[in-house]
């Protein structure tokens, strides 16, 4: 009987003890699952409160780190914290670190040069929800983004508004001009092309018939480089000038850098038929100096470093001269003297296979310093030309490597190769003489936008539209019952980079007026100026307005530079 009501009480308490158990547990439960669905204000989404540098800050110097504070934990590991340049590369592959407290992210930087540079980031905050951005800030002072305009010469003489006289596209106006390009340089490359070859050749002629024949060829390149300078000069400065005071012309050719090439090239002309009898050094020298003059005065003076730039497109020039100027000599020996045409075939094929190695290797490399991306190629006459101009050149490393195999077994050269040899040879001179007129970037053309709607009408103007600082202007059309927008939020994102997040640009109300009111609507304008588009590339402009109502309209457009 007692142990029976014992085992009652013990069973009563165990049930109890359970219910108890399972109270506290479901209590625990609800407790949990009301705070995620109901958080508090402590729990809110992340938010940036500081960054440094600040967002469209100018520093004298680099900074060491970036350090983003939000105003809750993030979670570490998850977030991303990127510097990339003005070229829209990353300047570091660094990874941030997140500070103790899970507020802060930090990224270590190298030096920084002059440059503007876009701070990118994308963290997860406590509650799981992604905050991301984007901001600018410069660096010194940096150069201006480079387009067709940067091969401007009337810049040199104060001028600007000329872009349009450096070609982006061919166009049939400008035929006389091409074809007098096309005829200096091919004199050029074959009047400089002999001086080096009677160097590259030497002592290894003794018939007193070839020596009279290459004698007589060096007078005849010179003398059609002679005409080909004097044309060139005229037409080009008649065409850059046009225009211009007559005053201007004194300092065309002593105070800018064409100018100076052209007066250089001018003189070294008249002294080329003189030169030819003064000995073969001075002859290398005299074709070097007229290289030289070419190199500065073309595409890579516009680039930096020029002294990378310009000793490429002189390595360039010299070895287009080799091959250019020695097989221009092996098809006159060969209409002249097929034995003696074998005999400098055998000299010419190791020089000239020399000389194409290194155009590949310059041409590429020249290409990667003017052309931000290789995409870039597709963008204009300069690149289709390019393209065009690297087929040829593979064709002629193969009838050259064709010719130097018959050379190497005894053989004389075939007229079939070499006729093949000098028409690409006539072709890469042709595209050479345009594309060295175009410009190899297209041109940047500002933003002038309008779209009408019922809701809202708005125009938007980017100018001038380069990577860099621009002058951005916002005006909006409501409805005049709707009344003034209560704000007007104007985002810009990357197309190519989709990665990054938006960057604000901060408008100020501007009292600009508009010369074509919109009857029944109420106009008002923004205005901000920075360098809120800080690399080239398509980009999408994110237009948010806010009405008395509260009702927000977004419209969207897409844009491109260069």
């Amino acid at each position: 009987m007692v142990f029976s009501l014992l085992a009652i009480s013990a069973q009563r308490l165990s049930r109890r003890h359970a219910f108890t158990t399972c109270a506290l547990l479901l209590l625990a439960a609800v407790t949990l699952t009301g705070g995620l669905l109901f958080p508090q204000h402590a729990s809110a989404h992340a938010s940036l409160t500081s960054a440094a540098p600040e967002p469209d800050s100018r520093l004298d110097a680099g900074p060491e780190l970036i350090k983003l504070t939000f105003n809750e934990r993030i979670e570490a590991g998850l977030g991303s914290l990127e510097l990339f340049d003005s070229n829209s590369r990353p300047v570091t592959d660094r990874k941030p670190e997140t500070s103790q407290d899970g507020r802060s992210l930090t990224l270590a930087l190298p030096k920084l040069e002059e440059d503007v540079y876009t701070v990118a980031y994308r963290v997860i905050s406590a509650d799981g929800h992604p905050v991301e951005g984007s901001y600018v800030f410069v660096v010194g002072t940096p150069p201006a983004g480079r387009d067709a305009s940067s091969f401007d010469p009337l810049k040199e003489l104060g001028h600007s508004g000329h872009h349009d006289r450096v070609s982006t596209q061919l166009t049939g106006a400008e035929l006389i001009n091409y074809t007098v390009r096309v005829l200096y340089y091919a004199a050029l490359l074959l009047a400089t092309g002999y001086f080096l070859w009677m160097v590259l050749r030497r002592g290894r002629v003794d018939n007193p018939s070839a020596l009279q024949w290459y004698s007589r060829w060096g007078l005849w390149t010179t003398r059609g480089l002679l005409v080909a300078v004097l044309l060139y000069v005229f037409f080009q400065s008649t065409a850059l000038m046009e225009g211009q005071p007559g005053s201007q012309w004194i300092q065309l050719f002593t105070g800018t850098a064409v100018g100076l090439a052209w007066s250089g090239a001018l003189i070294l002309s008249f002294a080329g038929p003189l030169v030819r009898s003064a000995g073969p050094s001075v002859g290398v020298i005299w074709a070097v100096s007229l290289l030289v003059l070419e190199s500065w005065s073309g595409h890579a003076a516009a680039y930096d470093p020029k002294w990378l730039t310009i000793a490429l497109d002189f390595i360039h020039l010299a070895a287009s001269a080799v091959w250019a100027g020695g097989l221009a000599l092996l098809l006159g020996l060969w209409i002249k003297d097929r034995k003696e045409a074998g005999r400098f075939a055998a000299v010419f094929t190791g020089p000239a296979w020399i000389s194409m190695v290194l155009l590949v290797l310059t041409g590429v490399a020249v290409s990667l310093l003017f052309l931000p991306r290789l995409d870039y190629l597709l963008y204009t006459a300069w690149g289709t030309l390019l393209i065009v101009k690297t087929v040829l050149v593979v064709l002629v490393i193969i009838t050259g490597g064709v010719l130097r195999w018959r050379v190497r077994r005894g053989e004389l050269p075939r007229a079939l190769l070499l006729k093949a040899d000098g028409v690409l040879m006539t072709l890469i001179i042709v595209i050479v003489g345009l594309f060295t007129y175009i410009s190899p970037l297209p041109a940047n053309e500002p933003v002038n936008y309008h779209k009408m709607g019922t809701d809202m009408h708005y125009t938007l103007r980017i100018t001038p539209n380069v990577p860099g600082t621009n002058a951005i202007t916002l005006k909006v059309w409501l409805p005049e019952e709707a009344g003034s927008p209560k704000s007007v939020v104007l985002r810009l994102f990357s197309e190519d980079r989709k990665e990054l997040g938006p960057i604000d640009v901060p408008l100020e109300p501007s009292s600009e007026d508009e010369l074509t009111p919109f009857e029944g609507y109420e106009m008002a304008a923004y205005r901000a100026e920075g360098p809120y588009i800080p690399f080239a590339g398509s980009w999408k402009a994110q237009i948010r307005v806010m009405t008395p109502n509260d009702d927000e309209l977004v419209n969207e457009y897409v844009f491109r530079n260069y």
